[in-house]
């Protein structure tokens, strides 16, 4: 059956790997020392949205006590407010905290939100019914992860598929061969164990192999795409980050996460560009942007397509 790229849900990693070290000609151009910028996962759970600095008249107001249902439960034992917006109910927490502003966040635990001591009730509701359409969004997007969440994993045994740089590739089990094999034209991994291999063995052999295969190619596009940017780093490793598709920190130390192997190799210099770029500028400012695309033309859309596949998404490994 074949596999798609973006079918189930990220599962724990293994420790990120050691660092490789690389001589360094030159040190990175930046000012300050041991600062690190990362590539974040797009609405990565714990980025809170601003509020609008005019809260809109309130659209729906609290479920009378008397006749309705009493607010659910959080998992963690919170007590949540319910607001009714026309025709829709929204269950939130409230969390009261010394910032000046009302934030805003969504995960798979639903809303939070978290206001000032001094903003009334009334305010924090009015905020919520003017971000109404944003936040029912948000949160269709996260049920939709839920449900892909439940679809089956991959089961591995014989023709097992499994993205690699963009294609779909299938373990063959049984080699011959004493040692791990993949034929590039096929797109077969051949595997030296029995047909009826257990498959937690399959799949540690599968994810070791990828592994290695994401050190080799990540460290070939970094040399690549360093002497195009005409700066040095120090040295690199793989990450299993859960919120990070890459970091670079101003002492010329890169990592990327192993899981963009299962990416198309555009998608992979675009992180290591963009890494890269940040050894000119430790920021986000236009001038970095203009660097990533000095050496990345590309790199909007390679960068759509990681905000609309999410880790999610990738192959349970």
């Amino acid at each position: 059956m074949s596999f798609s790229l973006f079918s189930s849900f990220l599962r724990r990693e293994r420790k990120a790997e050691p660092m490789q070290k690389t001589p360094s000609r030159q040190r990175p151009a930046v000012a300050l020392d041991n600062l690190q910028l990362d590539l974040p996962f797009a609405d990565a759970p714990g980025i809170a949205a601003p509020a609008s600095q005019t809260p809109a008249p309130l659209l729906g107001e609290i479920a009378p006590g008397a006749n309705a249902a009493p607010p659910p439960y959080a998992p963690d034992g919170t007590r949540l407010r319910r607001l009714v917006l026309g025709q829709q109910t929204l269950d939130y927490r409230l969390k009261r905290s010394s910032r000046r502003t009302i934030g805003f966040m969504i995960d798979g635990t639903g809303l939070a939100i978290t206001a000032p001591r001094w903003v009334t009730l009334a305010d924090i509701e009015s905020a919520i019914a003017d971000k109404q359409k944003w936040i029912f969004k948000k949160l269709a997007e996260w049920q939709t992860r839920v449900e892909q969440r439940a679809l089956p994993r991959i089961d591995w045994k014989d023709g097992a598929q499994f993205p690699y740089l963009g294609r779909s590739i299938s373990v063959s089990l049984g080699s011959a061969r004493r040692a791990l094999h993949f034929d590039e034209q096929s797109g077969v991994l051949s595997l030296a164990l029995p047909a009826l291999a257990d498959p937690q063995q399959i799949k540690d052999r599968v994810q070791g192999w990828l592994q290695t295969e994401a050190k080799r190619i990540f460290g070939d596009r970094l040399v690549v795409y360093a002497h195009k940017l005409g700066v040095e780093f120090r040295a690199y490793g793989l990450s299993s980050a859960a919120t990070r598709w890459g970091s670079c920190s101003s002492d010329g130390k890169i990592r990327l996460n192993w899981r963009l192997i299962h990416f198309p190799l555009s998608i992979i210099d675009y992180v290591v560009a963009h890494e890269l770029a940040h050894l000119r500028e430790m920021n986000h400012s236009p001038r970095f942007w203009q660097t990533v695309e000095s050496i990345f033309p590309e790199f909007r859309e390679a960068r759509h397509t990681l905000k609309h596949h999410p880790p999610e998404l990738l192959p349970a490994l």
